[in-house]
């Protein structure tokens, strides 16, 4: 009997799409275009999420919903901080922290602050 020991130490992570935009520049397009530079940054922002935690946390239907209806935006964020995050500082080799509800809070009223909170996040991987 053969015990296989397949090793992992050198097989590559799958590559994350690049999105790293200042957090003030996502404020500011999303204040000038009304908002519709959120539905671009949903869908690019979930890409990344989806790339990190090498599964799909986020679909592109509910990313594009998101930036059109406000409590599906609410809960685009919610996914975003219960398991997009998470994904992000375990990759990173940081202390794991759920950050759901203050997303939750920030996404139903106050979506551009917390898109600007978790480009910050996004940006710490590059």
């Amino acid at each position: 009997m053969e015990s296989k020991y397949e090793e992992t130490w050198n097989t590559p992570k799958s590559p994350i799409p690049t999105f790293k935009v200042d957090p003030i520049v996502v404020l500011i397009l999303s204040i000038i275009t009304c908002g519709l530079y959120l539905i671009y940054w949903n869908l690019k922002a979930s890409e990344v999420l989806n790339a990190v935690a090498e599964r799909e946390i986020i679909s592109s239907p509910i990313a594009i919903f998101a930036g059109c209806c406000y409590p599906i935006n609410g809960y685009f964020f919610y996914l975003a901080g219960k398991e997009g995050l998470p994904a992000i500082q375990k990759r990173l080799g940081w202390t794991v922290k759920d950050d759901s509800l203050l997303y939750l809070i920030l996404g139903l009223f106050f979506p551009m602050v917390a898109a600007m909170i978790l480009q910050n996040e996004i940006n710490k991987l590059y």
